[in-house]
């Protein structure tokens, strides 16, 4: 039985779902070779080439995924994850262009795909297009209002649109549902002082972000906020 075992093949979808299951473990060297081998099986097989890449982008190599995520939109260009991916990739390299671009693509083979609004409105954001940023950031709030980050970085676009006043709102919302984030009460206290004169909410919200480790916020308290900021 052992020898009948040894001499049999396993198939494509053996191979793909055992490097799945590496993927799944974060075992993204090990998940490759699976990965690997099913293309020197198949080299047609698009799920192959759009999972090495994955196990490339979990890396963090960017360029080595984006080379994969290419190579599996050639080999089926119907297909939005390849597209999705490879705007992921250029995201993280802040290639903001090339990101909307696929999002784009991502978006108009699959339009149900709503993950792709807040990436894109990222992107957006990145580009300083800042109403085009504020419509995703609209639009992934719709499928989801408890996002705090689309919250946050929906403001980040309103200050940038000269909106202080709904940024403000919305930096409200993010902190309600997330008051982890030191960047979030930072820019509301900024925000506040700087568009309102808020001297007081200002400041509580500046030194909450600094008891988060936000430290771009001791510099504000030191001068605006009547006392030393702690050290």
């Amino acid at each position: 039985m052992a020898l009948l075992l040894w001499g049999c093949s396993p198939s494509e979808q053996e191979l793909y779902d055992a490097g799945i299951k590496e993927m799944r473990l974060e075992k993204f060297k090990e998940a490759i070779t699976y990965f690997d081998r099913v293309i020197e099986k198949n080299p047609n097989h698009t799920e192959a080439h759009n999972a090495k890449g994955v196990a490339f982008f979990e890396q963090g190599k960017w360029d080595e995924a984006i080379a994969n995520f290419k190579v599996a939109m050639e080999k089926d260009s119907t297909s939005y994850k390849p597209y999705l991916n490879l705007g992921n990739a250029y995201l993280e390299k802040k290639a903001f262009k090339d990101a909307v671009i696929n999002y784009n693509m991502a978006s108009s083979l699959d339009p149900n795909q709503t993950d792709i609004y807040y990436n894109r409105g990222l992107a957006l954001l990145g580009m300083e297009q800042y109403e085009d940023a504020i419509l995703d950031f609209d639009n992934a709030l719709q499928v989801d209002p408890n996002q705090a980050l689309a919250h946050f970085n929906r403001a980040k676009a309103l200050v940038g649109n000269n909106n202080p006043l709904e940024a403000i709102n919305a930096l409200k919302r993010s902190v309600a549902i997330d008051d982890t984030n030191g960047a979030a009460f930072y820019l509301l206290g900024v925000t506040e002082m700087s568009a309102l004169n808020k001297k007081e909410e200002g400041c509580m919200h500046l030194k909450t972000a600094l008891g988060l480790g936000y430290e771009d916020a001791r510099e504000w308290i030191d001068e605006f906020c009547g006392t030393e900021s702690e050290s």
